[in-house]
């Protein structure tokens, strides 16, 4: 935050965010937080894309243009292909079971 040094000889200051003018004084330390600012918006940006990377549907920083549903579109196709290797699992099981029951005499 700069301040713009209205008349030098008569000791006023303006501050161009506030636009408030005041008498200058030794006593008063100001520093600038441009700075700081620019890194803290630079980790609200990181911040938002970690928020963004627990939705499917959100674009990432690093990704390219257009591939917003690829983590949800993996998703189905996992979640299916490991369903279905569930399921059949369970199924075969079931047979295994039905069989070794029948054989015996049980059913």
């Amino acid at each position: 935050m700069s301040m713009v040094h209205v008349a030098p000889e008569a000791h006023l200051v303006l501050d161009p965010l506030t636009s408030f003018l005041a008498e200058e004084r030794p006593d008063i330390i100001q520093y600038s937080m441009d700075p700081i600012m620019a890194k803290l918006d630079e980790l609200d940006k990181i911040a938002d894309d970690l928020v963004n990377s627990l939705a499917p549907d959100r674009p990432l920083m690093n990704a390219f243009p257009g591939r917003e549903t690829t983590s949800y579109l993996a998703g189905i196709y996992g979640n299916s292909f490991y369903g279905i290797i569930v399921g059949l699992g369970v199924a075969g099981l079931l047979l295994i079971v039905m069989y070794v029951l029948s054989t015996m005499g049980v059913m």
